[in-house]
């Protein structure tokens, strides 16, 4: 791989992560933290919405943002390892 297509392979790879972990923290610091007042206004399943990002939502959130991330990763390397 020439170093051109390594640093754009490389710039897109850290877009993902930037996007992917301000998902991430938005869901668990911000709903599961900061936030966590205004959504126990809302229960769902006799949970309060807030109580369930904190413990259980930025989990889920996480995991689902791993399998985002593996699907972009592999439709990367698929697009670079052609251009070889």
């Amino acid at each position: 791989m020439s170093k051109n297509l390594a640093q754009e392979y490389w710039k897109k790879n850290l877009k993902y992560l930037v996007i992917l972990l301000s998902i991430w923290f938005t869901v668990s610091f911000g709903f599961g933290i900061l936030l966590i007042d205004e959504l126990n206004q809302i229960k769902i399943g006799g949970f309060k919405l807030g109580f369930w990002f904190a413990q259980q939502g930025s989990i889920y959130v996480f995991v689902t943002l791993i399998f985002i991330y593996i699907g972009l990763m592999n439709k990367l390397d698929k697009k670079y390892h052609s251009k070889k």
